[in-house]
């Protein structure tokens, strides 16, 4: 079958593959519609492995090389002997992580912070790049009708950006910056306009990024950091000029981590969504005297599924609105990760079509 396989750093493969064999009693498998390119997709290729590795994983046994993609819907094609929530013929949603059921955070719904995590499309045999692939039954989330196979191919990132928001602690009337305008920044944003965040300021050194927010949420506050005083603008946007509510930072640079623990208000909230890959210098003064809470945030709670899906259906978050191109899953490279990685670049969101080869 046709794959996008992650052999190492810098060495990533259009090439055939044999499909997945025989199915134990709890495996579905799908055929995969529609695949996103995730940044961390493009970290794996560029800085990896990370996610991805060489040596075999500790939960899944599995190792490079990897077929990617962890943002996928497809179809299910059949199913083990004791999966109950999915049929032959259902469309899917695949949240891609799994972890020991036993363990205290598999317990908990918690995989993303189990120390053996795995996710398919990184540490899986199989991935949402491939025309196949085989998850377990807690992977695949039925699809309902309201929601498009584009929808369905995106719950995951969004599931990354609702969590975000939740970990920010907005609500109805609150303000929020956004720092960083990639695909997770924009989802953030507009997870954040659903919660009904009133004043939303994004910040972003990427013209053509700005120029993207300045349409996917019209009415938000754009700061161009490199050339405007973040600080100034926020302070002229917030009540008695003492910061937003919350700041989440989706660049993965210090500077943008910095700017915003100087743009949130004493006892706000700073949330470190972007995957810092250097070392980070920081003053820690401002958040020792401003009594400002630093969080992380990763993934989503594995039952996510359900609520990121009533919301886009909802039509209060439309994250279709952030894909910029539809292209083969053949032309992944040249036009997904070489154009994602162009700095210039004007695309924000390149999802795969992996159901039929180009002709």
């Amino acid at each position: 079958m046709r794959a996008l396989r992650l052999h190492d750093r810098h060495d990533l493969r259009f090439e055939d593959v044999p499909p997945p064999g025989d199915l134990k009693p709890h495996d579905v498998l799908v055929r995969t519609s529609l695949c996103g390119i995730c940044g961390s997709d493009l970290h794996e290729y560029i800085h990896g492995p990370i996610s991805t590795t060489r040596e075999p994983h500790v939960f899944t046994g599995t190792t490079l090389p990897q077929i990617l993609g962890h943002e996928f819907a497809g179809t299910v094609v059949a199913v083990g002997s004791a999966v109950e929530n999915v049929a032959p013929g259902g469309r899917v949603s695949i949240q891609p992580q799994m972890a020991p059921a036993d363990d205290y955070y598999g317990k908990r719904g918690l995989y993303q912070l189990s120390p053996k995590v795995g996710v398919v499309g990184f540490s899986w045999p199989w991935g949402g790049m491939g025309e196949l692939a085989i998850v377990n039954d807690y992977n695949a989330w039925p699809v309902p009708d309201s929601l498009t196979d584009l929808q369905a191919s995106l719950v995951e990132p969004a599931a990354v950006a609702i969590h975000s928001v939740d970990r920010a602690g907005v609500s109805l009337g609150s303000s929020l910056l956004i720092s960083g305008f990639g695909p997770i920044g924009a989802l953030c944003a507009l997870a954040a306009r659903a919660s009904g965040v009133a004043t939303l300021i994004v910040s972003e050194t990427n013209p053509i990024r700005l120029k993207a927010a300045e349409s996917l949420v019209p009415g938000a506050i754009l700061v161009n950091p490199a050339r405007d005083d973040l600080r100034q603008v926020v302070r002229a946007h917030t009540e008695d000029g003492i910061g937003v509510h919350a700041a989440i930072e989706c660049a993965g640079v210090g500077p943008a981590l910095a700017g915003c623990i100087a743009a949130v208000r004493r006892g706000g909230i700073v949330v470190q969504v972007g995957l810092q890959t250097h070392p980070v210098t920081l003053d820690l003064l401002p958040l020792t005297f401003g009594d400002i809470i630093l969080r992380g945030s990763i993934c989503y709670p594995c039952d996510s599924w359900p609520k990121v899906m009533e919301t886009i259906a909802s039509g209060a978050f439309p994250v279709e609105r952030i894909v910029t191109s539809v292209v083969p899953l053949e032309d992944a490279i040249a036009l997904g990760f070489d154009r994602l990685l162009d700095p210039q670049g004007s695309e924000l969101k390149v999802v795969l079509d992996v159901s039929e080869p180009r002709q």
